[in-house]
């Protein structure tokens, strides 16, 4: 995850709060200074369903914005939800890539000459590789888990 400056999170608590998403309470602190906690208001859990059940493209392909999304996915109850978002992530990750290309074709790791580009693409076909299987043996478990939840 990237570090966020407190230039950027103050400022995000302020307008969650101006839009009614987020309540502020303060408490006694263990030491001298009292502490601020954030609570989601009835709208804020809506919304963050509503961005977890419905994530941006960018919050799919872009590896930090996804690694954000997946810390929170276990708060949208819904397996069958939750397996749609896996399923945008597979879909992402099948997609032919490269970071390197020749001309309009990708170059695989086995035709570049420097140890360094291929070095880039070698832990990335791994990573993809791991991440994939994780995700196919994470919506079997969901789909398993939505065939067992009682209906009604």
């Amino acid at each position: 995850m990237r570090p966020v400056g407190e230039g950027t999170l103050y400022p995000a608590i302020k307008r969650l709060e101006k839009a009614g998403l987020l309540a502020r309470t303060t408490e006694p602190g263990a030491a001298a200074a009292p502490r601020h906690v954030l609570t989601l208001t009835a709208a804020g859990a809506r919304e963050l369903e509503r961005r977890l059940a419905d994530p941006e493209r960018l919050d799919v392909t872009d590896e930090n914005r996804w690694f954000t999304l997946l810390a929170f996915l276990r708060h949208l109850r819904d397996p069958a939800a939750q397996s749609a978002v896996l399923r945008r992530r597979l879909a992402f990750l099948e997609e032919p890539s490269s970071f390197f290309l020749d001309g309009d074709r990708p170059l695989l790791a086995e035709e570049l000459d420097d140890p360094f580009r291929r070095g880039v693409l070698t832990v990335a076909r791994a990573t993809g590789r791991a991440e994939i299987a994780w995700l196919r043996e994470t919506l079997a478990a969901l789909e398993a888990e939505g065939k067992a939840a009682p209906k009604g």
